[in-house]
């Protein structure tokens, strides 16, 4: 997914564990680890938000987007724009 989740580098920059994290923004410690291994599909905003206010950071300090790698046998049958 182009989507990455630094959310280990804030939690490392305020010396924070993950269950610290968890119990303070109000979500289960496994549903953080989802969040933070890239595996979760979505994110609330008002979760979002509650992260961004215990870590102090702005959600792009949390989220950023990078370049997927695609292959040409990736590319649909008759797509040639990608």
């Amino acid at each position: 997914m182009p989507i990455v989740v630094d959310i280990d580098v804030m939690l490392a920059r305020r010396k924070m564990s993950v269950g610290e994290l968890a119990g303070r923004v109000g979500i289960t410690p496994a549903n953080l680890a989802v969040l933070k291994n890239g595996r979760a599909k979505a994110v609330r905003f008002a979760t979002l938000a509650a992260l961004c206010e215990v870590l102090e950071c702005q959600p792009g300090d949390l989220l950023r987007w990078e370049i997927e790698d695609v292959r040409a046998d990736d590319v649909p049958a008759g797509r040639s724009d990608v």
